[in-house]
């Protein structure tokens, strides 16, 4: 019989540490209802002291849904299904510096990524989890509404694509498949989160480029607003790796920031996404099936 799952609140609003759970055995079923409505409520789930090979890391990976390979970032050699998230000694730039959320220029956004702490800076090199369901539930009732009958607009061309305005620095060699940056994709700017129901906010400054029907000078308005909005310290947690820790966040529920604080430290991470579903806007509920947290 496994042992009973605790989870411990990160902060008052994102994110939980797990104990009682060991990811490199199988997990059953009751393992992973109870991991899927935490991850629902919490956002953000951290497992310490997971010594994971790449096998089990996929394994674990797979428990939860299929795997959405990365376009455009380097693969563990031998592991097409893991992305490489590595800065150098010698490098300055890194990947993930920003407030984002992955993938949401996909018509089906990713659920969620599984990253795997493999080496880690001696200080420094945390990430910072945002909720965005504190996010919505902070707004006036009167901006709610207005943003219950909105939706914006995401690409993956600015960012990744060849005609891209990023500047990525020295991690320009890491860069891969820039003519497959053709992803637009339309989203709900409130969204009813697919495991908990609740309302979430679902625009991030990374690839969110405007607001559906509106101007570029009308939609920088509202989105920046929301960016420095949804960026609260109250609504945030700080993640401090340790080797062999993985952190499964949701997207769907969360931004996420890597700090740049570590340089001439080696930083090492293997990342594994997985494939979501389409998202319904947070008025609708007539076609959603959700699952309770608790």
């Amino acid at each position: 019989m496994s042992t009973r799952i605790e989870f411990k609140p990160a902060s008052a609003y994102v994110g939980a540490e797990v104990c009682g759970v060991d990811l490199t055995a199988p997990l059953g079923d009751e393992e992973l209802a109870s991991l899927r409505r935490a991850l629902g409520e919490y956002g953000v789930l951290v497992f310490r002291e997971q010594s994971l090979t790449p096998e089990q890391h996929i394994a674990v990976a797979e428990s939860f849904g299929n795997i959405d390979v990365n376009r455009f970032f380097a693969a563990v050699p031998g592991y097409p299904m893991i992305a490489e998230v590595r800065k150098d000694p010698g490098q300055k730039s890194n990947i993930g510096e920003g407030w984002h959320t992955d993938h949401s220029y996909d018509l089906a956004p990713a659920l969620g990524s599984l990253l795997y702490a493999r080496t880690v800076p001696t200080l420094g090199g945390d990430t910072l989890f945002a909720s965005m369901y504190a996010a919505y539930d902070a707004l006036s009732d009167g901006l709610k509404h207005t943003l219950d009958g909105l939706q914006a607009l995401h690409s993956s061309r600015h960012v990744f694509g060849a005609q891209r305005v990023r500047d990525w620095g020295d991690l320009q060699g890491r860069l891969m498949n820039t003519g497959s940056a053709t992803q637009d994709a339309v989203h709900p700017v409130v969204i009813r989160h697919p495991i908990s129901g609740r309302k979430a906010l679902y625009v991030n400054p990374d690839f969110t480029v405007g607001i559906d029907g509106w101007s570029q000078a009308e939609s920088r308005g509202l989105l920046e607003f929301l960016y420095q909005h949804a960026a609260r310290p109250e609504f945030t947690m700080r993640l401090r790796w340790r080797e062999n820790t993985l952190a499964f966040w949701d997207n769907r529920a969360t931004w996420h920031f890597a700090l740049n604080d570590y340089h001439g430290q080696a930083r090492l991470m293997h990342r594994i996404t997985l494939q979501g579903v389409p998202l319904l806007p947070g008025a609708d509920t007539g076609a959603l099936t959700v699952v309770a947290a608790t």
